[in-house]
Parts: C-alpha cells; sequence; structure tokens
C-alpha cells in the first residue's frame, strides 16, 4: 500500500470516527423532551454506525462484503441527516448546529456513494 492509499484510508476512519463523536457531543446538547428523545437516539445510533460499519468495511472479508458494509454507511449518513432535520424542525433553536452535522453527513455520503459506484465499475 501506498503512502497516500494509507493516508487516504486513516483519514476516512477518522473522519468517520469524529462524526460519530460530533453526534454524541451535539445530541447531548439537545434538551430532553417526549419529542426530541426517541430523535436522539435515532441520530446516536445512525451517526455512529457510519464509523463502525466503515471499520467493518475495511476488514471485509471480500468485495462483496466491502461493497455491503460501504452501502452501509452510505445509507446510515443519509439516515443521519434525515433525524437532524427533524431535530432542527422539533428544536429550531438548535438548526446552526444541525447544518454543521448535516453538512458532513452530506459529505460523507457522497463519498460513499462514489466508492459504491467505483466498486461497481471495477466489478
Amino acid at each position: 500500500m501506498t503512502n497516500e492509499v494509507m493516508t487516504k484510508k486513516y483519514d476516512l476512519e477518522e473522519r468517520t470516527r469524529k462524526f460519530g463523536i460530533d453526534a454524541i457531543r451535539f445530541a447531548k446538547q439537545i434538551p430532553e423532551s417526549v419529542v426530541t428523545r426517541p430523535l436522539i437516539s435515532q441520530l446516536v445510533r445512525s451517526a455512529t454506525s457510519v464509523g463502525s460499519n466503515y471499520c467493518e468495511a475495511d476488514d471485509a472479508e471480500s468485495r462483496k462484503d466491502f461493497k455491503h458494509k460501504i452501502g452501509i454507511c452510505k445509507k446510515e449518513a443519509r439516515e443521519t441527516k434525515h433525524w437532524l432535520k427533524m431535530i432542527a424542525t422539533a428544536d429550531p433553536i438548535q438548526e446552526e448546529k444541525v447544518n454543521i452535522i448535516y453538512q458532513e453527513a452530506k459529505e460523507l455520503n457522497l463519498i460513499f456513494n462514489a466508492i459504491v459506484n467505483s466498486t461497481n465499475r471495477n466489478s
């Protein structure tokens, strides 16, 4: 593996980890209510799942397994965008913070989409 490939691999692993951490820190700042409690739970689950599934993809046992795990990363990043918008609706005061995390979720979704497309082309 070249240094460039190793750096990119590390960067995406670190980036997905940071994304999950940022989502957890954000979730802890949201005032809990009957409405926000389930939204917070869903947000944390989907945002932290991106990194865990990326780690699994990185250790995939086959090309098919890799593609499947990256596809889950893509879906979880997209789902995180959904929960962030629901939180912004439930607590409009959080909208500025939501937009920052939403942008990262969007970028991760696009990255994983590109990986899926590249994997499909190389199959």
